[in-house]
């Protein structure tokens, strides 16, 4: 299996390093030529605007979002949540619009307001997850055929729709694989 990561802007070495405790090769995607011979894409956490003019110089939006809609498996965390989104409030900014979802950008304030907390995730088991939120979005709407995965205080932060997994917040910026895991699991079919 080989996993390639946006690698543009973000957590990019942090996904990464994951993947490998996890046995799995990796490749970083900064050009359409990257995208082949791939199984799934990770889109990491970064600034969604920038990332998504980025994906426009590079010739990548349009390569990605074909992709996903062909079935392959992405994960989005945080700006990858955002990018995978059909609409974001106030904003027309690039996205690749596969998840049937609306989200708020910077829903939890600017950066001194982000947090960490140990959140439950019940299809990952009876242990809390460890989440980290940097200028995190939400999912303030989920189209039909999204499944919340994870609902706090009325907010969506987690959610998969088909081959699509999509996080508010950084579970590469922990020693937690589950979601990696849930994610190569998608991969695998």
């Amino acid at each position: 299996m080989k996993i390639g990561i946006l690698a543009l802007q973000g957590a990019v070495r942090e996904h990464r390093i994951l993947l490998h405790r996890l046995g799995v090769e990796t490749v970083d995607v900064l050009n359409p030529e990257d995208l082949k011979g791939i199984d799934g894409l990770i889109l990491p956490g970064g600034e969604s605007t920038a990332v998504g003019k980025l994906m426009v110089r590079y010739g990548l939006l349009e390569p990605i979002a074909e992709a996903g809609r062909r079935g392959m498996p992405v994960f989005g965390t945080c700006t990858g949540l955002i990018l995978l989104s059909k609409h974001i409030n106030g904003s027309e900014q690039y996205r690749l619009g596969l998840m049937d979802t609306q989200v708020e950008r910077n829903a939890f304030g600017r950066q001194p307001a982000s947090f960490e907390a140990d959140m439950p995730i019940p299809v990952l088991g009876d242990t809390p997850f460890h989440t980290v939120f940097i200028r995190a979005p939400y999912i303030e709407k989920a189209g039909e055929g999204v499944r919340p995965l994870l609902v706090h205080e009325g907010r969506i932060l987690l959610a998969e729709q088909g081959r699509f997994l999509a996080a508010a917040f950084h579970p590469e910026l922990t020693d937690d694989t589950r979601l990696h895991d849930r994610f190569l699991r998608k991969v695998a079919g």
